[in-house]
């Protein structure tokens, strides 16, 4: 395929553009993440080991699901052999009973691929604090 000097310099700025914005996506926004997670909250908590509907998600990166002290899991999630990863957060997230099949989150999941990124990365620096 041939491009004109312009036609080159525009696919290479394309390129460029999209290559560094991809670790950003992929670091997520914090803040953003934040609001998002407003959805959680009714369940969840990021900033002490209390449980609630569902268990606190206080370190839940790198942590084993079925895990928390103190919380009544489902078997499938007990027995499911996964570690919080942020890859295994990201497909559960957007989708936990196909992720995790017979779990009992009623979550539907998060379908936005930007949204599951900032949630990830909110999760992420409320464990670093």
């Amino acid at each position: 395929m041939r491009y004109g000097k312009i036609g080159f310099v525009s696919l290479v700025a394309t390129l460029f553009a999209v290559l560094a914005s991809g670790p950003v996506l992929a670091e997520g926004d914090p803040a953003k993440g934040e609001k998002v997670f407003r959805k959680c909250k009714a369940c969840h908590v990021v900033n002490e080991e209390k449980n609630r509907v569902g268990p606190h998600l206080v370190a839940i990166i790198g942590r084993s699901a079925g895990s928390v002290e103190g919380f009544k899991y489902s078997k499938a999630m007990k027995d499911s052999g996964i570690t919080w990863t942020e890859e295994n957060l990201t497909a559960y997230l957007s989708d936990p009973r196909g992720f995790i099949k017979g779990n009992r989150m009623a979550f539907a999941g998060l379908k936005k691929e930007v949204e599951i990124v900032n949630v990830i990365a909110y999760l992420r620096q409320a464990s670093a604090q």
